[in-house]
């Protein structure tokens, strides 16, 4: 280590530039996760009006989404391990770059296959953005200031959930230049120049304390094992379920059971595996990963059915399907803050279950609605049954990182959250190409060719074939969070002054 840097920045008054100059680097990596967030949100409002606009099939909108997810899940671990080697503010800036090119190749697809690769691209980069933002608080921050900082930062994570999509709905149903959908993308072009010209000068860079290598033969099989399972799932419908399709998912567990062992043998052989392994070995854990998989399976299967149940079933415009989803994001907000703040401290992980419950009953209430209402049914008679989710939702998300990470050991917390954001975006991906399945499968578009005046009722029954399959992941969960610890230790995540998963503080050096 450097003996020229100190290891943590003194804290300083607020007439110190370097304290002016860090609450600005913290301004714009937040701005950046609250990109990534809405925009992995805002496309859902907008697909009825891709669709229209690029003549897109129901795998390509599943791709312009599951694409998405998949490409983000797929790097991220490796993105937080190229921070580490290479610098962290230059692989942030490296993302944001790459962010802001994709979203401008999505705003100007020409087709189809334009908008899927360019949302292919647009997830890898975030890949190489989002997880840097969290490395580099920890660099920037001493220990007494972080919990702050997260605090702030999971109420920038509240904001994103409910602007994404309004924001959406509002920038599609503007027509903004006669360009309909595209503001979607291309709002991100300003906020991503901006970015990068504001981190060049205001973030620090930091690397790890010791030379690591990139473990390319386990990005190769991370990869592979999840393209294997989500590509024929997404696929697999519209080729009518072809043989090689199964294979390859018969094909995924063998590829992941090849990386676990793999694994081993680097962390034998250098110490620098992509995976650690020994988390695995603590039970709440290996629990919390199964949970933040199968929630992820939930939402990514609930908010795409639901926008098109909304849009293309009911008809509605996307400002009112955009506005109709408000309580929901509310609801999900102030359950959060109660859940961390007050109920988890006494209640533990019964909270956590309660959400889950909760959630459940808000969407059985939300089908027997669906079903009673039919394509009738109005906005304000949604509120309930969604206002009613989205306090489930929020007993879950909040507490359940710390939750998961409670007995994990302070050395490992960064690796460990790492990887319950990749499992929690590949559950999202996995859904998403669920969806496939238990929304698309249950439609016949053959007869809607000749009957379009039923696509109504069709979408209506294939949204409640779908919520059926959420109650189910949702009951999963509440039995795997028995797992949980019952009462959370105090985890504060950065609790310590270096990086959790270095064995020492991170070299740092200002850049003027």
């Amino acid at each position: 280590m450097s003996s020229q840097a100190p290891t943590t920045p003194a804290p300083s008054g607020a007439s110190d530039p370097a304290d002016r100059r860090r609450w600005i680097a913290l301004a714009i990596v937040m701005t950046a996760a609250f990109m990534d967030l809405v925009d992995a949100t805002i496309v859902n409002i907008a697909i009825p009006s891709i669709e229209r606009d690029l003549g897109a099939t129901f795998g390509a909108i599943q791709w312009i989404t599951a694409g998405y997810a998949l490409a983000f899940a797929a790097g991220l671990i490796t993105g937080g391990r190229l921070g580490d080697i290479f610098g962290r503010k230059r692989l942030f800036l490296l993302g944001t770059a790459g962010f802001t090119l994709a979203s401008a190749l999505c705003g100007f697809a020409a087709n189809q296959e334009m908008l899927v690769a360019s949302r292919l691209l647009q997830g890898a980069a975030a890949a190489l953005m989002v997880p840097q933002v969290l490395s580099i608080i920890h660099v920037t921050f001493p220990a007494h200031e972080r919990g702050k900082v997260f605090g702030m930062f999971g109420a920038i994570i509240g904001l994103g959930a409910v602007s994404g999509p309004l924001l959406g709905a509002l920038l599609t149903q503007w027509n903004l230049f006669g360009l309909e959908w595209r503001p979607i993308f291309l709002i991100n072009l300003p906020v991503g120049v901006a970015g990068l010209l504001l981190g060049r000068k205001f973030i620090v860079e930091s690397k790890a304390p010791k030379a690591l290598k990139l473990d390319l033969v386990g990005v190769v099989l991370v990869t592979a094992g999840l393209l294997l399972l989500v590509y024929p799932l997404t696929r697999g419908r519209e080729l009518d379920w072809p043989v090689w399709g199964f294979v390859c998912m018969a094909a995924s567990p063998v590829v992941f059971a090849a990386l676990v062992a793999y694994e081993r043998h680097k962390t034998r052989k250098d110490g620098s595996p992509l995976v650690e392994l020994s988390l695995f070995r603590v039970k709440s854990f290996a629990a919390g990963i199964v949970v933040q998989l199968t929630f992820g399976v939930a939402l990514g299967i609930f908010f795409l059915v639901w926008t098109l149940y909304m849009q293309i079933g009911l008809g509605w415009s996307p400002l009112r399907a955009g506005l109709t989803g408000v309580p929901f994001s509310v609801a999900v907000s102030v359950a959060a803050g109660i859940s961390v703040q007050q109920l988890v401290p006494r209640f533990g992980r019964r909270v956590l279950q309660t959400g889950a419950l909760v959630m459940a009953s808000g969407v059985l209430f939300y089908l027997w609605e669906a079903g009673r209402y039919g394509t009738s049914i109005h906005s304000w008679q949604m509120i309930a049954p969604l206002v009613v989710m989205g306090l489930g939702m929020g007993l879950i998300v909040a507490p359940l990182t710390d939750a998961v990470l409670s007995e994990v050991p302070r050395e490992h917390a960064g690796s460990a959250s790492g990887l319950i954001n990749t499992v929690q975006q590949m559950g999202n991906a996995l859904g998403l190409a669920l969806v496939s399945v238990v929304f698309f499968g249950s439609i016949d578009e053959g007869r809607l060719a000749v009957a379009p005046q039923e696509t109504g009722s069709a979408f209506t029954g294939a949204f409640q074939d779908s919520l059926w399959w959420v109650v189910a992941v949702l009951v999963a969960i509440f039995a795997v969070m028995f797992a949980l610890p019952r009462r959370p230790k105090q985890h504060v995540e950065g609790g310590g002054d270096a990086l959790p998963e270095q064995a020492g503080a991170p070299e740092r050096e200002l850049v003027h």
